[in-house]
């Protein structure tokens, strides 16, 4: 049984710090197709109960792409926030909020980078430290028209906190020029990161063509990283991966221009990867493991765009659940909280304000397993 949720408030407080539950008024238009592949059921994958699915931020700009993680026993959610919107814009920032009890949140920090678009934050755990990582487009003074887009002038920036209350200043992240960096991991003392770059870093053509490398890189420190290797050197995109004990990589790779994402899988020094093709673009992949099964989530497009969550099993996607989401939406965070409770996070663009104009706002929602 797939979970859709087709229902939240139109409440619509500006605010951060207090979770608002969202109360049932009206009908939203999401997610209207169902789960393409096999139900869970065929392969006794447990069914999995949605609730208490409630807004816990907007401020009238445009907040999206977020991520969660659980750090000395407090829980953070990082998300971009920009007054002019999705695309590339010097006024973005990077925004974090605490909480101790996943009810009530808190911003501990928000920082921007001079001359750069700060988007797509990620968390990682790496040396006893939290990090926020950020992959930044250069914009300049102003608004960068799309025409100009260009990945070599890409930089990873982040902050980071021993205590995840006082933090660092914006940090340069040195060997990532002309790389876009998302989502990090660690595994036997060092970390990794993806990192999207164009083919010998071709110059002329602007945007994101399809002669695109998707990058493992590596690092010592989290703060200098050098190449380890590739991910696919073609239509090269958002890879989410994770390690086993033993160093083995499962990734998923969110497929160019829509085309189907791919779960791919390597072995240390993960110079060769297995490529399998999946059935959908999963937009702003995310991989994690939740008991012992991998979960994946992200943005799928049937006819409508909506953030789906699924359980991977034999290299195939089994969706359990729709988020109620629409327009411009995904990039979901998550944190396994037990076996069988866990919590994720997603923008989404589904909700109007009090004038109906839509507003792009950040949410959450528990998940429970069900016997």
């Amino acid at each position: 049984m797939i979970h859709r949720l087709h229902q939240t408030s139109r409440d619509h407080p500006i605010l951060t710090g207090q979770v608002m539950i969202l109360r049932s008024t009206y009908i939203l238009l999401l997610c209207l197709f169902a789960a393409q592949g096999s139900a869970v059921a065929d392969l006794n994958l447990p069914e999995v109960e949605v609730s208490n699915i409630r807004r816990v931020f907007h401020n009238g700009e445009h907040n999206a792409f977020t991520d969660l993680i659980k750090f000395q026993d407090r829980y953070f959610l990082t998300f971009r926030t920009c007054p002019d919107g999705h695309m590339v814009h010097p006024t973005s920032s990077i925004i974090i909020l605490a909480s101790d009890d996943l009810a009530t949140w808190q911003p501990v920090h928000q920082f921007s980078v001079r001359h750069r678009d700060t988007r797509d934050p990620h968390f990682l755990i790496f040396q006893h430290k939290l990090f926020v990582y950020t992959g930044t487009w250069y914009s300049g003074e102003t608004t960068l028209p799309r025409e100009q887009y260009d990945v070599n002038l890409h930089l990873g920036y982040t902050v980071y906190s021993s205590d995840g209350s006082e933090w660092s200043e914006p940090t340069m992240l040195d060997g990532t020029f002309g790389h876009y960096i998302w989502r990090a991991a660690s595994w036997n003392g060092k970390a990794y990161i993806c990192g999207r770059r164009k083919h010998e870093f071709h110059v002329g053509a602007y945007g994101e063509p399809r002669n695109i490398d998707a990058l493992m890189l590596e690092s010592d420190d989290g703060l200098i990283w050098k190449k380890k290797s590739v991910f696919r050197t073609t239509g090269g995109d958002e890879t989410a991966f994770q390690f086993d004990a033993n160093g083995a990589a499962t990734a998923i790779a969110r497929g160019y221009r829509g085309g189907p994402a791919h779960v791919l899988r390597s072995v240390p020094p993960w110079t060769t990867w297995q490529a399998t093709k999946l059935d959908r673009n999963v937009g702003g992949p995310l991989l994690i493991h939740w008991g012992e099964h991998w979960v994946v989530g992200g943005r799928k497009t049937i006819d409508t765009a909506c953030t789906s969550m699924y359980w991977l099993e034999n290299d195939q996607l089994h969706e359990f659940a729709e988020l109620p989401s629409g327009g411009d939406n995904s990039y979901p965070g998550f944190i396994a909280l037990s076996e069988d409770r866990a919590v994720m996070s997603w923008y989404s663009s589904h909700e109007t304000d009090a004038a109906g104009q839509t507003i792009t706002a950040i949410y959450l929602a528990d998940l429970a397993k069900q016997d």
